[in-house]
């Protein structure tokens, strides 16, 4: 691909024109032709190099995007590298010439572009380098389920079958709309089998569910897979909240007579900020205003998802009155019930006094829930014992 002549008083023209060539692997191109592309359109942004990097499942490095050239750009861990801030704060950062950019899809953190310069752009020139890395995330984004290129950079170990189930079914991990920010994690990423998670904003509202299905590996994906599915189907079908948890509990008890799942079941009027939630077997919600923790609403208001036949009463809805800046956070037992080296569970008042200093602190949503699994990951030594997910609600209507 030539390389168009690069005047200095023509930094806009050029500029346009690298986003046109990145704009032709809309209809021709995979996701690992983008680091050839990025190579090719540096010298018109007045860079020396261009490097993609995506975040692993892991949360802890930022891998070079398969398909680049050996050596064009070194992993970066995202722990104490001008990458990695740029990574965590989601803002341009810049070290020893090069430049780093989030790459952003949505709200969604896919992973960073450096940018190697012999003198750093201007502001001006920085705009446009944002909408460049802007375009290269949506060209992930939309470039990645073509190959496996995408899904070869962020693997870190072999994915397990049953983990690989589920990645399939998740939607991705951060969504923000109008000031509501809905943001999740799992863990352990490569052998998650029975924890899962969904939502969905359609108008004013917005559907969360989280659920925790009973047993692990192949058997507990394949149900969880039902859950998730049935969720789906039990919302757009405009089902009600009562009606769409009598949905996944008859499906359940239908296909796997025995078997259960808890679940949260939530509705947030991003406009109101009225909650309304069934807890189906399920640990409470964190509530979280003001730098304080609240009484935790009552728990459970049905019995876990495949086993309602056994009562003759409606599930509960429990609801909750949001003020702007409230934060909730779901999260499975296995968040809590993570044990240290002496056999001390996490327990819901360690999670609570983790998000207030968090929040304290002034970090994004999906900073602190990737920092939160990486604490109990640590708190248990590196081998969790259950799978643990959480989801993390911030309203501010």
């Amino acid at each position: 691909m030539a390389v168009l002549p690069q005047p200095l008083n023509d930094g806009p023209m050029l500029a346009m024109e690298a986003i046109r060539r990145l704009l032709a692997l809309r209809h021709r191109g995979r996701a690992e032709d983008l680091p050839a592309v990025m190579a090719h359109v540096a010298p018109l942004l007045d860079a020396e190099s261009a490097g993609v990097l995506l975040i692993d499942y892991g949360q802890l490095t930022l891998c070079p995007l398969f398909g680049g050239a050996d050596g064009e750009v070194e992993p970066q861990q995202v722990e104490g590298t001008a990458a990695g801030r740029c990574f965590t704060t989601a803002a341009d950062t810049h070290e020893d010439g090069r430049l780093w950019l989030p790459l952003l899809h949505g709200a969604e953190r896919l992973g960073v572009l450096g940018l190697g310069f012999k003198e750093l752009p201007s502001p001006a020139a920085r705009r446009d380098l944002e909408v460049i890395a802007a375009l290269v995330a949506e060209l992930i984004a939309s470039r990645r389920f073509y190959g496996d290129a995408v899904e070869h950079t962020r693997r870190r170990l072999p994915m397990q079958l049953a983990a690989e189930i589920i990645w399939n079914q998740l939607p991705p991990l951060t969504c923000a709309v109008d000031g509501t920010v809905v943001t999740a994690v799992l863990e352990p990423c490569y052998d998650v089998g029975g924890d899962s998670f969904d939502y969905a904003v359609n108008g004013d509202l917005l559907h969360v569910g989280l659920f925790d299905t009973v047993g692990h590996g192949i058997s507990a994906s394949a149900l969880t897979t039902l859950t998730l599915n049935t969720y789906r189907n039990a919302r757009r079908s405009g089902l009600s909240l009562i009606d769409t948890c009598r949905s996944i509990d008859k499906w359940i008890h239908a296909q796997y007579p025995g078997s259960f799942v808890t679940a949260l079941l939530v509705e947030l009027d991003t406009t109101t900020g009225r909650y309304r939630r069934i807890s189906a077997g399920h640990p409470a919600e964190l509530m979280l205003r003001g730098g304080r923790h609240l009484p935790q609403l009552r728990t459970p208001t049905a019995l876990p998802l495949g086993l309602g036949h056994m009562i003759d009463r409606p599930p509960g809805v429990t609801e909750q009155q949001l003020e702007p800046g409230d934060t909730i956070v779901l999260y499975t037992d296995g968040i809590t019930e993570a044990r240290d080296a002496t056999g001390t569970q996490f327990g819901p008042e360690r999670l609570a006094d983790f998000m207030l200093t968090a929040l304290r602190a002034g970090l994004t949503a999906p900073e602190i829930m990737r920092r939160l699994v990486l604490s109990i990951v640590d708190y248990e030594e590196g081998e969790l014992r259950d799978d643990a997910t959480a989801a993390m609600l911030q309203w501010r209507h």
